[in-house]
């Protein structure tokens, strides 16, 4: 059975290369094309896919209200067409929130040949999609009682937040995993260090938006920032975030260096530094995600004397990532996302009570 999907985007030029993207792929066929939500509700009805990719801006009604009302009464795969802007970005993270598997983005320069360039990208990222586990949508209300999650008690050693990193890697369905997880540590939990599978520009608005909802203070890492107790760093869309030492401090580092799993930045890159810089100090996460990115890099942490956690199969969005880590042996913990932060400051507790002991 092929990949049924529903092309919604006001702009015929968009419409026209997705429709060739995924008409190239054997395992795929566009049932129909949009140009508003109004004409994509009666298409739906009719063709019934599996997958929609769904543009944030258009006319007649929002993106996003399409996409609320979609996920309330018709639950089903959605993939945001972003442009690559402030805007863009911001209501892509509302997009996230309010149920969308993932994006792609519109390429400033030539449209044409940029989208062209993506083909494999997006085909992958629609598979993902049609497979991913939908969580049930919430009312506002419940989302904003979400929004104050309640935060774990603080470190009854502080001398853990000062000696131990946690370093986490994620792709699909992160966005929301990474926030879920960070609105439950503690203000002087551990420095963090974060690789989402994101585009540049993105990033900044994900860290600015967890940063307004989180104990701990979330920025985009700058490279050669000190790592401190009751922060995260989150890579920037451009560049390979890594963990590094200078003197006794742990800092960040960025590196442009090629993509690694076609990934810039890419959790390898991060899980690897961590192995080298951080050894036994470090506990690495890896949520849900599409591929085998951070798998290799997790087992280099594992061997060089972390502790490592993966995120349940029944809690991802897509069980990529999280899977391949474990069948590389190199995961010690298999936790559902909601008892994940939980999880991680007990283990810290454990080592610290027994680093007193002795």
């Amino acid at each position: 059975m092929k990949i049924k999907v529903l092309i919604i985007d006001d702009s015929a030029l968009i419409r026209s290369i997705l429709t060739e993207i995924v008409r190239t792929q054997a395992d795929m066929e566009v049932v129909g094309v949009a140009p508003d939500p109004l004409v994509a509700r009666e298409l739906i009805k009719q063709t019934n896919p599996d997958v929609l990719t769904l543009d944030v801006e258009m006319p007649k009604m929002d993106g996003l209200d399409f996409l609320e009302k979609l996920m309330r009464l018709r639950p089903m795969p959605v993939i945001m067409v972003s442009s690559l802007t402030e805007r863009g970005s911001e209501i892509t993270m509302r997009a996230l929130e309010l149920g969308a598997v993932d994006f792609v983005t519109k390429p400033k320069l030539s449209i044409q040949s940029g989208m062209l360039e993506y083909a494999q990208v997006i085909a992958e990222k629609i598979r993902a999609a049609s497979k991913a586990k939908l969580k049930a949508r919430v009312s506002s209300a419940a989302m904003a009682s979400k929004q104050t999650a309640t935060t774990l008690p603080s470190l009854r050693n502080p001398l853990i937040s000062s000696e131990k990193l946690i370093i986490i890697g994620a792709s699909t369905g992160g966005t929301e995993a990474i926030k879920s997880f960070l609105m439950q540590m503690p203000a002087d939990c551990p420095g963090i260090l974060i690789t989402q599978h994101m585009p540049e520009g993105f990033t900044k608005s994900f860290a600015k938006r967890l940063d307004g909802l989180c104990k701990i203070s979330v920025l985009e890492a700058q490279g050669g920032e000190r790592i401190l107790p009751g922060y995260a760093y989150i890579a920037p869309g451009h560049s390979h975030l890594l963990l590094a030492r200078s003197g006794a401090n742990y800092v960040t580092e960025l590196s442009n260096a090629d993509p690694v799993n076609r990934h810039r930045p890419a959790v390898d890159v991060l899980f690897r530094s961590a192995a080298k810089c951080a050894g036994k100090n470090a506990v690495g996460v890896i949520l849900t995600g599409m591929g085998k990115d951070g798998a290799e890099g997790m087992l280099e942490m594992k061997n060089s004397g972390a502790y490592n956690f993966a995120q349940d199969e029944a809690s991802c969005v897509v069980f990529g990532m999280p899977r391949e880590a474990i069948a590389a042996g190199a995961v010690d913990d298999i936790v559902a996302l909601n008892e994940m932060p939980a999880k991680v400051l007990q283990y810290l507790e454990e080592q610290g009570g027994r680093a007193l002991r002795v």
